[in-house]
């Protein structure tokens, strides 16, 4: 596919340089951070993770792709918790989600 492959991590866990966007969490705030070399601008870029609640953690790294000038052309989730709404906030992107849990 020729495609690459970007990670996103909390805070200390990637090592070389990294660039960070820090989120709100229920309980506090948290940090998420992706190489500093990792999106070129212009780059589209897919988002997958692995589970969507309140949707905090993947707007923290839409806002990172952005500010290195990447476009975002789709938001993936395996599994969707629909109570908490998080899906609402990407409303302009493209989404989806594999398993949609009606509950919290």
């Amino acid at each position: 596919m020729g495609k690459s492959f970007v990670l996103a991590r909390k805070k200390g866990k990637l090592p070389r340089a990294v660039i960070s966007q820090e989120y709100d969490l229920e309980y506090g705030t948290a940090t998420i951070e992706m190489h500093a070399d990792s999106i070129k601008p212009g780059q589209k870029v897919v988002v997958i993770d692995d589970l969507i609640a309140t949707g905090g953690t993947t707007e923290a790294v839409v806002k990172l792709i952005e500010k290195e000038k990447g476009e975002v052309v789709c938001i993936g989730f395996v599994m969707e918790l629909c109570g908490l709404k998080g899906m609402e906030k990407f409303k302009k992107y493209n989404t989806f989600s594999l398993i949609q849990y009606p509950g919290n």
